[in-house]
């Protein structure tokens, strides 16, 4: 049966960790202490009767001083039962990652895992504090980090790490990506036919962002004039960010004829902020989405968006998850690969 957590409260083992901490103990570590084997240090904190009361007591003595915690997973290799999986996401109240989130959820409880959910608030420190925690509670995390791998690995304690959002090739561990460049070359080429050469953009915070460099290689490709102030950074991944993202980009561009946001959020941000300056969408201004959210279809005009299939990156996690697990390779290249389609509707 599965279960649910979200841990965002209560004490966290690590949590006042600076970054650049020192790595997690190992059971290699006990045992070189303690002048034990590694078998004898896995008999005595797992409460195994086999073994000397005196040697247990220095094992456990030498663990303490250590801080040793053996990882779930670890246990998972000699002990038969309920596999939990961690997973790391950076804002449930973006409607795109709770869809991401009920595909980990749906694949996981098909094979019987339960799930432990973690909201990082889009903030880099608690990305660190999770990983540190769910070393201990879970047999393996997925999730949206973006530290380089070097900082994840110290913080994991090795732990399989499946990445979501982050190309197979951009890191060592698992991933499932977003082809952005196949997306955005639809939605620029739908723009282009539709007959726009003056477009702008406006960026997520957290760039440039692969979409960001996707559209400028589109613009290139097209021979479309682009200047420095053609990509406009909102303040942040919502309705309100596009609203000012937009402005700025008005401010600065009043000539273009078509606006292509980071995620759809943005894109009807810039909807609204373009009918307060007058603008009729699509008829004076074009507007395309990244993500394919249902309110897509409910803002008026219905907004034309490259649609990412959400639950799909939930169910590949799950499944490089389960080939870690099994000692075999994760998927790679374009089984790994999640890649938008463009849905036209009335804004573009």
């Amino acid at each position: 049966m599965l279960r649910v957590w979200t841990d965002n409260q209560g004490a966290e083992p690590g949590a006042d960790r600076p970054a650049g901490a020192r790595r997690r103990a190992t059971i290699h570590d006990v045992a070189r202490l303690a002048g034990v084997s590694r078998q004898t240090v896995s008999r005595a904190v797992n409460d195994k009767g086999e073994i000397d009361p005196g040697t247990k007591q220095r094992v456990l003595e030498a663990a303490r001083l250590l801080d040793y915690r053996p990882s779930r997973f670890a246990r998972g290799l000699v002990q038969k039962g309920t596999v939990t999986a961690g997973l790391v996401i950076p804002d449930l109240r973006n409607p795109f990652f709770p869809e991401v989130a009920a595909g980990v959820l749906e694949a996981a409880e098909q094979r019987g895992w339960q799930v432990v959910v973690w909201d990082s608030r889009i903030d880099e420190a608690r990305e660190r504090q999770a990983l540190d925690v769910l070393s201990h509670q879970a047999d393996a995390v997925v999730g949206y980090f973006r530290d380089p791998d070097d900082v994840l690995t110290r913080h994991l304690g090795g732990v399989p790490l499946v990445l979501l959002e982050r190309g197979p090739q951009q890191t060592r561990f698992a991933a499932v990506g977003i082809d952005a460049a196949t997306g955005v070359e639809q939605g620029m080429n739908h723009l282009f036919r539709a007959g726009h050469r003056r477009i702008g953009m406006l960026d997520g915070v957290h760039g440039p962002s692969p979409r960001r460099l996707a559209f400028l290689e589109q613009v290139r490709r097209l021979g479309l004039p682009v200047g420095a102030d053609a990509v406009v950074v909102c303040p942040e991944h919502s309705v309100t960010g596009g609203e000012a993202g937009m402005e700025r980009l008005l401010a600065a561009r009043p000539e273009i004829t078509a606006v292509f946001g980071f995620n759809d959020l943005i894109a009807v941000g810039a909807m609204r902020t373009a009918r307060r300056h007058g603008r009729r969408v699509p008829d004076d201004l074009a507007v395309l989405g990244f993500d394919g959210l249902s309110l897509g279809e409910l803002v008026d005009p219905a907004l034309t968006t490259l649609h990412i299939d959400k639950r799909r990156i939930g169910r590949l996690a799950v499944e490089q998850v389960a080939r870690l697990r099994a000692g075999e390779e994760p998927l790679r290249g374009a089984d790994a690969w999640v890649v938008p389609e463009l849905v036209v509707r009335a804004s573009a």
